[in-house]
């Protein structure tokens, strides 16, 4: 059997996006994004699409000043801390792409956490904004989160926030391990 696809539109999982995102620590607090939706309430951490021909960690200080207000300079050094492959099919008319997380961790202290954001407007394809409220959890509380990519489990297991990773390969996300929140 063969798929067929609407003229000049690729198949499922054959372009790759890249997604640079940050948790954003202080003390033993992170910073997420929490949407809630008529369905289901998720999570994500700080970030977004990195731009053709942007540098990672320009797009990263970019998506942490428009969602969160911070500027990366009043941070600490970016830190990778995992890479997330997801191969998840999503609910639409278009093929789902293949997008690559690469999680960062950076650390504020709580002068500059008490300036940031405390929501973040999602531009939706019909211009209306998505509302995301910035929440601040402790991170040992985040393991049954449903945080997408699916990071709780090993963001509730670091020893501490500094933790030294010695892997930064989190298992990939597929249709078989994970189902699309709607």
């Amino acid at each position: 059997m063969t798929d067929t696809f609407p003229a000049g539109a690729a198949a499922p999982f054959s372009r790759i996006t890249i997604r640079v995102a940050a948790l954003v620590f202080c003390g033993d607090d992170v910073a997420l994004i929490r949407r809630d939706r008529p369905t289901s309430t998720h999570y994500t951490p700080i970030g977004g699409n990195v731009e053709t021909g942007e540098d990672v960690l320009a797009a990263l200080g970019r998506e942490l000043h428009e969602e969160l207000g911070l500027d990366l300079g009043k941070a600490s050094a970016p830190e990778l801390l995992w890479v997330v492959d997801q191969m998840v099919s999503r609910p639409g008319p278009a093929p789902s792409p293949r997008k690559l997380h690469l999680i960062h961790r950076v650390h504020v202290t709580p002068r500059v956490r008490a300036g940031l954001a405390t929501v973040e407007y999602d531009e939706l394809p019909d211009g209306t904004h998505e509302v995301g409220h910035i929440e601040w959890r402790d991170y040992r509380t985040t393991r049954d989160l449903p945080i997408f990519p699916p990071i709780g489990p090993a963001l509730a297991g670091l020893s501490a926030p500094h933790a030294a990773i010695t892997d930064a390969g989190l298992p990939a996300v597929t249709d078989d391990n994970y189902t699309w929140i709607v």
